[in-house]
């Protein structure tokens, strides 16, 4: 396991969590940096023995941070950015550019200019309109210089998980429709470009999938219009969106067997298309995010208020909440909350709805956790599963400082992000 208990206390790669958090205070995010590499091996090793041309590309919206971006160069990792932040963050990092894939629903022209300018050239469309933009700024670029790009489009396939992370079907602000015209419409209009090159069909069918038949529907779904258009493609981008274990009903994505069955599927289905004469195999690329940070972390919290309602309920406050835990807030996100430290002396658990201190009745990071009866003020609280979404997310509302993020292997624990100062609160104010 990635954070175990050793002699009653919780403990990564040999580190006590107390320590940390007395180094660097709380709230901190610390990660597993062993698991993320380890990560990022399995899904290298997983598409290559499948002797298919792949990239496993990051999606950086997961968490992004310098530190982290060096890590994934490190594992030769390609990243995806849907930000001007994002890709200055990548810059800033020395990641190599030709690497990044521009990504967004809505890219201002400030933001590809930006991109264009520090020699982005893969951008994925996510809309009509930005073939004609895109193709526009890039006219200034020397003669033989092209951008070569994606479409996003919808496969249509319904999928289970909750509706905000859900970006595959029909109704959605992302992508480009393949039954009403508007897919092929694209292509039509990227060919009649020149300084765009087409490179193929980018999907994302949404996040925390389980299992492969989704991937598998859209390869079915995908096929079927590429055929019927004869429309030929180098890259199928598939996306992400591989579930983890937040509390223990949840189902990891099984990252061998699902991907034994996507890519046997999408070898059957191109040797069976265009009537039986077949196609090459596309470059496949894939986006994890979520798979690679989520389980790597926990984030620390110093419990402070605890306080008993008889006959309702038990609220034990911690030092954080949902400036830096939005995911809960936001659509009931279940997460396993565990004590730092486990006392010999009392093993009763009580019931108990585990609150932030910011200023909403909705302001909850669990309800119903399982706590020692005896927590007091000054005890540590381990959340389980937040590498993913949750500095990424974090916010000031209140203003709350965005918490300290370590990174932690056998070989020591390195701080990767600061606590954010005071006086960074307020430095943008006018005064």
């Amino acid at each position: 396991m990635t954070f175990n208990y050793s002699a009653g206390e919780l403990s990564i790669r040999g580190h006590k969590i107390s320590d940390i958090a007395a180094e660097y205070g709380t709230p901190v995010i610390i990660y597993d940096e062993t698991y993320m590499t380890g990560m990022m091996r399995k899904y290298h090793s997983v598409l290559n023995s499948h002797n298919i041309p792949y990239s496993v590309s990051y999606a950086s919206k997961a968490f992004s941070s310098v530190q982290m971006i060096k890590l994934l160069e490190a594992e030769n990792m390609e990243l995806d950015v849907v930000s001007v932040g994002e890709l200055y963050t990548a810059l800033a990092a020395g990641f190599p550019v030709q690497d990044v894939h521009f990504h967004g629903n809505n890219k201002t022209p400030e933001e590809i200019e930006y991109a264009l300018a520090h020699g982005v050239r893969f951008f994925i469309l996510d809309g009509l309109d930005e073939i004609e933009l895109i193709n526009g700024l890039a006219s200034g670029l020397d003669d033989g210089d092209r951008v070569n790009v994606l479409i996003r489009i919808n496969p249509s396939v319904e999928v289970n998980t909750h509706d905000y992370i859900s970006t595959g079907q029909e109704d959605s602000k992302f992508g480009l429709s393949l039954s009403n015209g508007a897919a092929k419409l694209a292509i039509d209009n990227i060919n009649n470009c020149g300084k765009l090159d087409f490179k193929g069909i980018h999907y994302h069918l949404g996040s925390q999938l389980d299992d492969s038949t989704p991937f598998i529907n859209a390869i079915t779904n995908v096929y079927a219009w590429l055929d019927e258009h004869n429309i030929d493609i180098e890259i199928l981008n598939m996306g992400g969106g591989y579930g983890v274990r937040y509390t223990e009903d949840d189902v990891r994505f099984p990252i061998e067997e699902g991907f034994d069955a996507i890519i046997g599927h999408l070898k059957d289905v191109v040797a069976k298309s265009r009537n039986g004469a077949g196609r090459e195999i596309p470059h496949v690329m894939i986006e994890p995010g979520r798979s690679i940070a989520a389980e790597a972390a926990v984030t620390v919290y110093e419990v402070g208020t605890v306080k008993d309602i008889p006959g309702v309920a038990r609220y034990v406050s911690v030092d954080g909440g949902m400036s830096d835990h939005i995911r809960t807030p936001l659509y009931g996100a279940e997460y396993e909350v565990i004590p730092v430290v486990r006392s010999s002396s009392s093993s009763k658990e009580v019931s108990s709805h585990v609150v932030g201190k910011l200023c909403e009745s909705g302001d909850i990071i669990g309800k119903d956790k399982n706590l020692p009866a005896d927590i007091k003020r000054g005890d540590l609280l381990a959340v389980k599963t937040t590498g993913a979404y949750h500095y990424s997310m974090a916010s000031n509302y209140n203003q709350m400082r965005k918490p300290a993020v370590v990174f932690a292997c056998e070989n020591g624990v390195r701080q990767v992000i600061k606590r954010q100062t005071l006086e960074q609160l307020i430095e943008n104010d006018v005064r």
